[in-house]
């Protein structure tokens, strides 16, 4: 039979899209995208779900990493500082909630709080050992201090107290690059062992949950939910531009997590970067 015999569907269509240029592949991108959220738009009536779903993937994701940590006894390949900035925001995210909503996503967000500093107590203590420390190197406040600006700035006007507005816009801003010290440990590792690679590709599905959330709610109403709230009218759209950022910055390995599956390989392989 030989390999070629051995190919599946998927395969097939996925090496057929390697084959081609630059430009068709971001069409055939787009396309899927799009389609993707047209079959949620379809499926999923309440727009409040998208964000209950976002919440439930990446705590799952969190769960790949509990079974990480406490199977296989090692946290390389893992970043330290992306699971502390994972923390800070779920806990203002959390604080925020309970003040201002108290709903079901401050129980989504609290249980997937409790999870991400038992990552980070087990990758702190327990499994200091295996942990890439040199190679998590990208510092803290690169990405605080610009998020706590822009929180400042640009926050909801709401009836809120003003502290409790800037700490939600703050959360916002983390969460959408949380995750760059995660991306640049692994583009230092470039091989990338199956947990890790089902955390990630969690999140990059949690943020395209939460990005098609925002695009059918401007859908939704002709473009004016842009503008319903914010100071100078720039709330909206910088919680729109966070999710898309977050989507896109998650979108290259999502590539190469399904490349890597569809080829049936249990290891993901980036590209050097250039």
């Amino acid at each position: 039979m030989g390999e070629k015999g051995l190919q599946t569907p998927a395969r097939k269509v996925f090496l057929w899209v390697r084959k081609q240029s630059k430009k068709v592949k971001t069409v055939l991108g787009v396309v899927t995208c799009l389609t993707l959220l047209i079959t949620l738009r379809l499926l999923i009536h309440d727009h409040n779900h998208f964000f209950v779903l976002a919440e439930l993937v990446h705590f799952i994701g969190i769960l790949c990493l509990i079974y990480k940590l406490s199977t296989l006894k090692t946290c390389s390949g893992l970043s330290l500082k992306s699971q502390v900035l994972t923390a800070i925001f779920l806990a203002v995210r959390v604080f925020c909630s309970f003040i201002m909503e108290g709903d079901i996503h401050t129980i989504l967000d609290f249980v997937t709080l409790a999870a991400t500093l038992w990552v980070i107590y087990m990758m702190k203590f327990k499994l200091k050992s295996s942990f890439m420390a040199d190679l998590d190197s990208m510092h803290y406040w690169y990405l605080i201090v610009p998020c706590a600006v822009a929180a400042f700035l640009i926050h909801p006007s709401t009836a809120h107290n003003f502290f409790f507005r800037v700490l939600w816009a703050f959360c916002v801003y983390m969460e959408s690059i949380s995750v760059l010290p995660q991306l640049r440990l692994m583009q230092n590792v470039q091989i990338i062992e199956p947990f890790t690679a089902h955390y990630v590709f969690a999140l990059g599905v949690a943020r395209f949950l939460g990005c098609a959330h925002w695009i059918n709610q401007v859908y939704d109403t002709s473009g004016a939910y842009l503008y319903l709230a914010g100071r100078g009218y720039f709330w909206i759209p910088m919680v729109f531009l966070a999710e898309i950022v977050q989507t896109f910055i998650l979108a290259d390995f999502c590539y190469y997590y399904i490349k890597s599956v569809v080829s049936g390989q249990l290891l993901v392989r980036l590209p050097q970067p250039v």
